[in-house]
């Protein structure tokens, strides 16, 4: 139906392009040529005069304010980064640096920054925000440094010393953006606000290089324009680069068919995501078109792993028996193409296989999986299948006929490396062994004899590829003989029922999984999974652990983590990961599927320099705060 759809919009943009002209003004006294219109994925800020980022509320991420405004210590960013280094200095001079036992962090500001309003950046200003964030731990991050910090110490305009306390090696990262962190906020303003939770920060007023010029009070669009002074804002004095685009607009917009619309007219610059035929229809049609990988599969892959989640609480998820069984009955070659026409990049294991983690993690690993068996009927069972992307791409130009890449190492790269075998028979002997039958009509019965059913809950219309994802994995279990029904809710319902697991026969499409994709550090995530964290079912579960999946191996990872130097010990660091791999391998707490790939378009009409696959400064998807760093890449397109 929607490729149907996307014919007949093609159709129409085609002849009304034909008759009229390109609009010249977006917004009154701003020339096309000189804004950039970017999507806002969250389609509209039902609060969009609420620009306190700490305080909480109904705001969105996705209008700006953290992409070219508010600014951070540290970024990570999930791709190579913009000068080849994944980690970025901005509102920090240097790396932070630790003692020796991790109980004092030190940090180096730049000198030269100042806010949006010309008042100068110093140490002042992120000595008040972890200060105002421990006096009231209701503030997001509030709690986290009311545990974490004892005091800060000023040494001088520019340096301050956190003692912290407990050695904590990872304290940085709380002000590292991976998607978003801890913004540094200006005193001069948050000091005369009555109430911080309350005050509305309306105009934001960030070390970034735009300011906000206007929006919309209904909430769909947000309009930035350049500082007069960019080369004092934060990437100013850290690049010395003038920004390309005068004005930026970031716009929410209702259906996948007006994204497509919209960019064929030209009038829609950065589209966040499409399902994919909408992004093939636009690579096809419009000539203009930019894409992360320039072919299939198109998308680019983030550092998250959509997975199948099971609270370990309820009966048959504790078992990994089961979890196992119900990952060797999936064929993972139709879920790729009924969820995302086969441009899926799958794991099998644990960690994204996206960003710098193959060679981190998965060339060194896969030796290992190839070898690694299960106890099946009493008979040792190897079940990784490596050639699993070659049956993708055999599948998709069967399917599609894509132009797809022979080399099997390019074809690695693209979807993944393997996957697990899809063996219903093996699946079916697992099951046996934890004492489940089946009935007359080949269904699964529980051990006490009654029906195994099974309920997908996933994302419903915000996410399509995640809906169909969950469709096929239902379909593969009901051939499998379990009734699977697939219940698509939206977002926050979804996420809300995830975190206090009460639902005892329900397995989640979701993910808890996300790293940083710029270093191979997984404290990040994985923190959460310590059972100092364990939170029982009906209790909000902390941060990561959903599946409430306790480890003795994982909570010795995490502590042999925090004793790691982030910086100079990065060997030690993927030892560790590895080891929380083999882990997570044996015991298969969650079932990895695949990297949520996000097919970002670009149009090249009236601007040039986006990030791609051949040139991977920074991530494409615009509403990551790395996305800042685009900016002074992205030029106006020579007239012709």
């Amino acid at each position: 139906m929607l490729r149907w759809r996307l014919v007949c919009i093609l159709t129409i943009v085609f002849l009304v392009l034909g008759t009229i002209a390109f609009a010249q003004e977006i917004l009154p006294g701003v020339p096309r040529n000189e804004v950039i219109i970017i999507e806002d994925p969250s389609g509209r800020s039902l609060d969009p005069g609420r620009f306190n980022l700490w305080g909480g509320g109904l705001l969105s991420y996705s209008t700006g304010l953290q992409q070219l405004c508010l600014g951070a210590l540290w970024y990570i960013d999930p791709d190579e980064g913009i000068e080849g280094d994944p980690w970025i200095n901005l509102l920090a001079a240097e790396p932070p640096v630790y003692n020796e036992d991790y109980t004092e962090m030190t940090v180096k500001v730049r000198e030269g920054i100042h806010w949006g309003d010309g008042v100068p950046f110093t140490i002042d200003d992120v000595i008040y925000t972890v200060e105002l964030l421990k006096a009231h731990p209701e503030m997001i991050w509030g709690a986290y440094m009311q545990v974490n910090v004892a005091e800060c110490q000023k040494i001088d305009d520019y340096t301050v010393k956190f003692k912290l306390t407990k050695p904590n090696g990872r304290f940085h990262t709380v002000f590292t953006v991976r998607w978003s962190a801890c913004y540094i906020l200006p005193k001069h303003i948050f000091e005369k606000a009555e109430d911080p939770l309350a005050f509305a920060f309306n105009p934001p007023i960030g070390t970034g290089p735009y300011v906000l010029k206007s929006f919309d009070p209904n909430g769909y669009w947000f309009l930035w324009e350049l500082r007069e002074d960019w080369d004092k804002s934060d990437l100013g004095i850290a690049y010395g680069i003038k920004p390309g685009p005068k004005y930026v607009l970031y716009k929410g917009i209702a259906s996948p068919e007006k994204k497509v619309m919209d960019q064929m007219a030209h009038e829609l610059d950065i589209v966040h995501d499409l399902p994919p035929e909408g992004a093939i229809t636009l690579y096809q049609n419009n000539p203009k078109c930019v894409t992360w990988f320039d072919g299939w599969p198109w998308a680019h892959p983030d550092p998250t792993l959509p997975s199948l989640i099971m609270n370990h609480e309820h009966f048959p998820y504790n078992l990994k028996e089961v979890r196992w069984a119900l990952t060797l009955s999936l064929d993972i070659v139709q879920v790729a193409l009924q969820a995302y026409n086969g441009c899926a990049t799958v794991s099998p294991i644990h960690v994204p296989p996206t960003g710098l983690y193959p060679g981190w993690y998965f060339d060194k690993i896969e030796p290992w999986l190839k070898e690694f068996t299960l106890k099946i009927g009493g008979e040792d069972y190897k079940p990784y299948d490596p050639e699993i992307s070659t049956k993708i791409a055999d599948a998709v130009r069967y399917a599609f006929g894509h132009k797809i890449p022979d080399d099997p190492q390019e074809i690695r790269k693209l979807v993944g490396y393997g996957w697990w075998k899809y063996d219903p028979e093996a699946a079916g002997k697992l099951l046996e062994g934890a004492g489940f039958k089946k009935d007359s009509n080949g269904k699964w019965l529980l051990p006490d004899g009654t029906p195994w059913k099974i309920s997908i809950l996933c994302e419903a219309a915000t996410r399509s590829v995640m809906t169909r994802a969950a469709a096929a994995v239902a379909e593969q279990w009901r051939r499998f003989g379990i009734d699977a029904q697939i219940d698509a809710v939206e977002p926050t319902m979804l996420w809300n029922r995830l975190n206090y697991g009460e639902d005892p026969n329900t397995v989640y499409w979701a993910w808890c999984i996300e790293t940083w994709g710029g270093h191979p550090d997984l404290f990040w995530f994985l923190e959460s999974w310590h059972s100092d964290y364990y939170r029982p079912t009906g209790q909000l579960t902390v941060a990561k652990n959903p599946m409430r999946y306790k480890s003795e191996q994982i909570d010795k990872v995490v502590d042999d983590l925090r004793q790691t130097d982030f910086f100079k010990e990065t060997d030690k660091i993927i030892d560790l990961g590895l080891q929380y791999i083999k882990t997570c391998v044996e015991d298969m707490p969650i079932i990895p599927i695949f990297s949520y790939n996000v097919f970002t378009v670009c149009d090249e009409t009236y601007w040039t320099g986006y990030p791609t696959s051949s040139n991977p400064y920074t991530n494409p998807v615009p509403n990551w705060g790395n996305t800042r760093f685009m900016f002074i890449k992205i030029q106006p397109v020579a007239k012709e």
